[in-house]
C-alpha cells in the first residue's frame, strides 16, 4: 500500500537556534540558498506523496506566508496548528484527523530541522500492520552518544541496549500506532509512544549510514552549510 500522506513537525521554538530564530522559525533556515523545510517538501513530492500536514507553533505565520497551500511545490499542505506546543506525540496525535483515511494508510513523518540525503522513496511502500511504526535511525552524532534505542541485526529495536543509535526524526506510522497513546494528554513527547510500543514489539528500523545532521545549532548549521556549498 502505497504511502499517500505526510506529517512534517516544524512546531518546535528553536531555543538552541537562538538568535536565528527570534524573527525566523527553524525551519525556514536555509542551507546553500534554501530553506531545511523547502528540501523536504521537493522530496516527498518527488516520491509522490503531494497531502502534506505540517504542525506549527513559533512563528507560525510566517510558514504560512511561505509555504501556503503548497500548490508552488505541485502539494496540499493543511496546516494544524497548536496554540500551546504539544510536543511531539500531541502534535502527531492532534494532526491524526488531516492524515487519516478509511484505509488506515501509514503517513510518513519527517522533523522539519533535520537535513539528510537519504531517499524517502524507501519508506513509501512498506507494509506496516495496525498500531506499528518503522523508524530510520542512524550512528549517534557527537551531541548525542548514547542514541535512543538499541537496534539489532534483525531490525528489531529495544529500550536498553547500550550505545543505541539515533533516531532520525524520519519514519512511517500507522495511524493506529499513535491513536492508542495520550488520549488524555494534549502534549507528551513522541518518545513515550515509542518507547511502549517497542516494548510490545511494535516498531521496526533500519538504519541509514548516509549524509544526516540534526540541525540543532547555529554551529552545526554553518558547518553544514561549509559542507554542502563545497
Amino acid at each position: 500500500m502505497t504511502v499517500k500522506r505526510a506529517l512534517i513537525f516544524a512546531a518546535g521554538l528553536g531555543k538552541r537556534m537562538r538568535p536565528l530564530t527570534e524573527s525566523t522559525p527553524k525551519p525556514l533556515l536555509e542551507v546553500a540558498g534554501k530553506s531545511l523545510i523547502h528540501y523536504h517538501i521537493e522530496k516527498l513530492v518527488g516520491c509522490g506523496i503531494s497531502e502534506l500536514v505540517i504542525n506549527t507553533h513559533w512563528l507560525a505565520n510566517k510558514l504560512v506566508e511561505e509555504l501556503g497551500d503548497g500548490h508552488q511545490f505541485g502539494a496540499r499542505i493543511h496546516w494544524s496548528s497548536e496554540p500551546n506546543i504539544l510536543d511531539t506525540g500531541g502534535g502527531m496525535r492532534t494532526a491524526l484527523p488531516l492524515l487519516e483515511n478509511e484505509n488506515d494508510e501509514a503517513f510518513l513523518v519527517v522533523n522539519a530541522d533535520v537535513w539528510t540525503d537519504y531517499p524517502l522513496s524507501q519508506l513509501v511502500d512498506i507494509e506496516l500492520t495496525a498500531e506499528t511504526a518503522h523508524l530510520v535511525m542512524v550512528p549517534n552524532p557527537d551531541q548525542h552518544p548514547e542514541g535512543d534505542f538499541g537496534l539489532d541485526s534483525q531490525g528489531r529495536l529495544d529500550n536498553t541496549t547500550l550505545p543505541g543509535r539515533t533516531y532520525s526524526g524520519i519514519g512511517l506510522f500507522t495511524p493506529g500506532f499513535i491513536r492508542r497513546f495520550g488520549p488524555d494528554r494534549p502534549a507528551f513527547p513522541l518518545r513515550e509512544a515509542l518507547q511502549a510500543a517497542i516494548a510490545c514489539g511494535k516498531v521496526t528500523a533500519e538504519l541509514y549510514q548516509g549524509d544526516w545532521e540534526d540541525v540543532g545549532t547555529p554551529e552545526r548549521l554553518d558547518e553544514l552549510n561549509a559542507r554542502v556549498n563545497n
